[in-house]
């Protein structure tokens, strides 16, 4: 493997195929980073009621493409912004990526967004890097190789107390919960307002699931995610200890609930997604 600067920010074992995703996933994020700001409603395309895109995400997009599409160029890749999708056979790897993941706090100024790349192979996720520009913060993981921040090694914080989570939560807008009746949502989030240490809604999914990871949150959940959105860190959350579900607990199979979280917590944020009698 060539040498980069990288390389001492991603595992020991790190393969050639994670570095590239981290040198251009790193590359992206100084563009966004320095092109921070509020926009207004005229500079921005919404894609579909409080869906936003800035000239950022194309931007940002474009970079990583065009890195990809050097480095892997008989690869499938499926980008939100579709700046340069591209089909394969049924066998071939998969790029997904999330070029600003919070692009809401994006187009406001908010400096707390992730840009996210994951490969997937027959439908399973290998490998995947978030990273947060403006933290300059760098979380990678491959399946069976852990899951690393800036080079350390992570994982989740094992801790059963409930009134001693932190947990994250997507607050959504109308029409966003579909895996369950938006009443046993909102009951589920409730619930931890009323037990908890507290609950975060942060802005970027991505992020806030590597902060499960890390231990910076104990547990997450969000309907109306896509693959893009949650990929990477999901296999992060695995790698680090911890349990991805849907909020029924049963496999992930793409319909957007995500539930992220330590093995000592995932039973209890689970049982706040039971219908009620």
């Amino acid at each position: 493997m060539a040498s980069s600067p990288i390389l001492t920010r991603l595992s020991p074992t790190a393969s050639s195929r994670l570095l590239v995703l981290a040198e251009a996933v790193v590359k992206a994020g100084e563009t966004a980073r320095v092109s921070l700001r509020r926009r207004t409603s005229r500079e921005m395309l919404a894609k579909a009621p409080r869906d936003y895109q800035t000239e950022i995400d194309v931007a940002v997009e474009r970079i990583i493409v065009d890195e990809m599409t050097k480095a892997f160029p008989d690869y499938a890749i499926q980008g939100e912004e579709a700046v340069g999708n591209r089909t394969a056979g049924p066998d071939t790897p998969i790029i997904y990526i999330d070029p600003i993941d919070g692009t809401t706090n994006y187009a406001w100024g908010v400096p707390h967004f992730g840009m996210t790349i994951a490969i997937a192979e027959r439908g399973r996720l290998v490998a995947g890097v978030v990273y947060d520009a403006m933290q300059d913060e760098l979380f990678s993981a491959e399946r069976g190789g852990g899951a690393y921040l800036n080079g350390e090694r992570i994982r989740c914080a094992d801790v059963g107390d409930i009134e001693n989570v932190l947990i994250g939560a997507g607050l959504p807008i109308p029409g966003q919960v579909k895996a369950v009746a938006e009443e046993i949502y909102f009951d589920a989030i409730k619930r931890l307002m009323a037990n908890t240490a507290g609950v975060r809604r942060l802005g970027s999914a991505a992020l806030s699931i590597a902060y499960v990871a890390c231990g910076r949150l104990d547990g997450f959940f969000e309907d109306g995610l896509s693959i893009h959105d949650f990929g990477a860190s999901a296999l992060m959350v695995e790698e680090a200890g911890g349990i991805v579900t849907r909020f029924s607990g049963a496999e992930v199979d793409g319909r957007g609930d995500i539930l992220a979280a330590s093995q000592a917590l995932h039973p209890w944020l689970k049982e706040g997604f039971r219908i009620k009698a």
